[in-house]
């Protein structure tokens, strides 16, 4: 799947920029073009000439040629390559990606590259903990960067933990399948909605019920229906995430009521949908207009039950159509999946729980279980969310080969 592919391989100034040798030599292998961009600081961590001995094109590492004053065009690589890997990227690397700072010939590049881009971390496990490195890190996700996780194990320091750059051979089979998923287009033509992220329900001007949903899992669902050749649209509540692939057209909203609105408006013409937000179940029944003053140790608010967009669309839903859920559940998980599986009509539903480590609200990961209309079920181990949306769109394309759609 990589023949003929052209990357462009980032190196940053960590230790394991020795990697990039065995990255490189795997690449070409398989029959693609390296070009390698280095910054200053990863000459000391492994030579250009090694580098440019593998990829067996020259090593960019400034601006221009300081001996004949020829330019190195970010703009020109950025449109030449097939992808951008950033291996290793280290913590001063991605915040410089997250924040636009292009001082170097990687990052300008990288601001300049229309390709999907692949960022492997690497470094100590206290700077990986830090809170500034893990919002620069949703911060590239959430630009549609895909971030290829650390391993876990001994450390250059000499402590354990996460922070090992992911080894060429995993980062060569994340390639393979990202290029496998975009390559067979087995969703084109097909329109798909998606529902992602939470609901705020007002209560005065400055407060609302609402709930830890950060939106990814929906946003990766997206984002991997579109890579596919689906014509996406994505009704999103309030979600701090950026889109960015052409086939996605985000219809922002706030509340359920409007989340089921532009639904239901849209449902008749999509030839699939998948409800993954969280939705409120419950509303004010009373929405004050002035900010609710404090008088007493107690305040009542009086609650109605919001519309069931998931159940609404599945009275509505054709023979042609697939209807897909979410299950999110603390307690008889698997009883209370099947429950909504046949009260909403669905075609399969994806169940998690927050009993298990990694998986629910705010995480960069999940833990599935996918329950058909026929009770076969299907059980997932903990994947990032982005590998948890592949195995929920293989599902949908099998559904759709059984309706003949």
């Amino acid at each position: 799947m990589l023949q003929g592919k052209k990357f462009i391989l980032g190196i940053s100034g960590g230790i394991a920029a020795y990697k990039c040798a065995q990255l490189t030599r795997l690449l070409v292998k398989e029959g693609a073009e390296v070009q390698v961009i280095m910054t200053k600081l990863a000459k000391q961590f492994i030579t250009p000439l090694t580098m440019a001995t593998l990829s067996k094109r020259p090593i960019l590492v400034e601006f221009f040629d300081p001996e004949n004053g020829a330019w190195n065009s970010h703009v020109d690589s950025g449109l030449w390559a097939d992808a951008m890997i950033v291996a290793p990227a280290t913590a001063n690397t991605m915040g410089k990606m997250a924040n636009g700072i292009a001082d170097n010939l990687l990052i300008t590049t990288y601001l300049s590259a229309r390709c999907p881009v692949f960022v492997a971390p690497t470094m100590d496990l206290d700077m990986y903990q830090h809170p500034s490195t893990q919002r620069n890190m949703d911060t590239l996700r959430s630009y549609g960067n895909h971030l290829i996780e650390p391993n876990a194990g001994e450390l250059a320091s000499g402590l354990i933990g996460k922070g090992r750059m992911a080894e060429p051979e995993e980062i060569v089979s994340q390639l393979k399948e990202f290029f496998v998923r975009r390559e067979k287009q087995d969703l084109t033509g097909k329109n798909i909605l998606v529902t992602a992220g939470p609901t705020h329900e007002k209560i005065d001007p400055v407060r609302f019920i609402g709930n830890y949903s950060s939106g990814k899992m929906g946003y990766a669902l997206a984002e991997e229906l579109a890579s596919r050749g689906a014509r996406v649209t994505l009704v999103s509540g309030p979600a701090q995430i950026k889109t960015c692939h052409p086939n996605i057209e985000r219809i922002d909203v706030v509340s359920a009521e409007e989340m089921s609105y532009e639904s239901r408006s849209r449902f008749s013409q999509m030839n699939a949908a998948i409800m993954c937000a969280a939705v409120a179940d419950y509303t004010p029944l009373v929405k004050a207009n002035e900010k609710i003053k404090r008088k007493e140790d107690e305040l009542s608010v009086k609650l109605k039950a919001t519309t069931d967009i998931a159940a609404s669309l599945g009275k509505d839903k054709s023979d042609k159509q697939v209807l897909v859920g979410f299950a999110l559940e603390t307690q008889d998980a698997m009883a209370n999946a099947q429950k909504k599986l046949e009260k909403k009509n669905l075609d399969f539903i994806v169940l998690n729980s927050l009993k298990d480590e990694g998986a629910g609200f705010n995480s960069d990961t999940n833990k599935i279980t996918i329950i058909n209309k026929h009770n076969k079920v299907k059980e997932f181990a903990l994947k990032s969310k982005t590998d948890v949306a592949v195995d929920v769109v293989d599902e949908l394309v099998e559904c759709f080969f059984n309706i003949g759609g």
